[in-house]
């Protein structure tokens, strides 16, 4: 019996919902465990351990919050999808009248490719064709096997967020990482006083045993969610530093120069935009969506552009 490979790639968001209830157990524990068992009840102690609570405790609010805002604007928010059957605009440089000229309806897939000068640095972004969605592929656009559709400027597909990471969300998934990454931290150093009392409360039987192992259960998850995070956190900053996506890693190691590196300053824009205030808000203004064309996923500038 023939196994369809892609029938079973789409299988893995059957998956990605369980992975929601999970997110959303571990945080209903540790707001459990530090919220009601351990930092509330300090709040009633007066003095210092009263203040420190309370910032504890706004911390906490705070980055769950945001933690939650970018995680569902991951889930809902659309990475981009190619329009039906688009095509490249090619820019005739002998009109001087700011006109385009379309492809012709008649060229071929295989002519989907990218033009270069004599010097050898191209003049336009390479496009594809995809033969499973029978459309053009923008620069950078790849097909998801699980989504079965191209996303633009596809990194990866999150089973933890039941959808693809691609260009128009790709600062919502970094914002989410972030988050939850300063959220698990916190959570851990906040935790690691209970969790050193851990064994001598649970011998003095001085606090109830349920509470007991909520602690322990809440600082193992937290801490072990931190340590990993820190390596994706690490990643994927150095990815955006050099504008590189995660499938786009062993094609640009064998590029002298990755064409789409315009420097740090600019390849941040890319992503996050140009508004200082709301970069660290899953939010774009009108404005970026508008004047920086890397937001809609359809148009990278490159090195030879910046260069002309």
């Amino acid at each position: 019996m023939e196994i369809n490979l892609f029938r079973l790639c789409s299988g893995l968001k059957i998956i990605g919902y369980f992975m929601i209830l999970l997110v959303a157990a571990i945080i209903s524990v540790s707001y459990y465990a530090i919220v009601v068992v351990t930092w509330g009840p300090e709040l009633l102690r007066g003095g210092v351990h009263s203040f420190l609570a309370f910032f504890i405790i706004v911390m906490f609010h705070i980055l769950l919050v945001m933690l939650l805002w970018s995680y569902f604007m991951v889930v809902f928010k659309d990475p981009g999808s190619v329009p039906e059957n688009w095509k490249p605009l090619i820019e005739e440089e002998n009109l001087e009248a700011g006109s385009s000229l379309t492809l012709s309806e008649n060229i071929e897939p295989e002519a989907f490719t990218s033009t270069q000068s004599s010097d050898g640095r191209e003049r336009r972004p390479q496009v594809g064709y995809c033969s499973r969605c029978q459309n053009g592929k923008p620069p950078r656009c790849h097909h998801c096997s699980v989504c079965q559709r191209c996303v633009l400027k596809m990194d990866h597909h999150c089973v933890w967020v039941v959808n693809c990471v691609g260009a128009r969300n790709y600062k919502f998934f970094l914002l989410f990482l972030l988050y939850t990454f300063l959220e698990t931290t916190m959570d851990t150093l906040v935790l690691l006083p209970n969790f050193i009392h851990f064994f001598s409360e649970a011998t003095d039987h001085s606090e109830s045993p349920g509470n007991l192992a909520v602690i322990f259960l809440t600082f193992v998850l937290n801490l072990a969610f931190a340590l990993s995070l820190l390596c994706f956190v690490v990643m994927h900053a150095s990815l955006l530093s050099s504008n590189t996506t995660t499938v786009e890693v062993h094609e640009k190691r064998g590029a002298i120069r990755w064409k789409y590196d315009l420097g740090r300053k600019k390849n941040f824009e890319q992503v996050f935009g140009t508004k200082k205030a709301l970069w660290l808000l899953p939010l774009f203004s009108k404005e970026d969506l508008d004047n920086v064309p890397a937001l809609r996923g359809l148009e990278f500038p490159t090195l030879s552009d910046t260069e002309a």
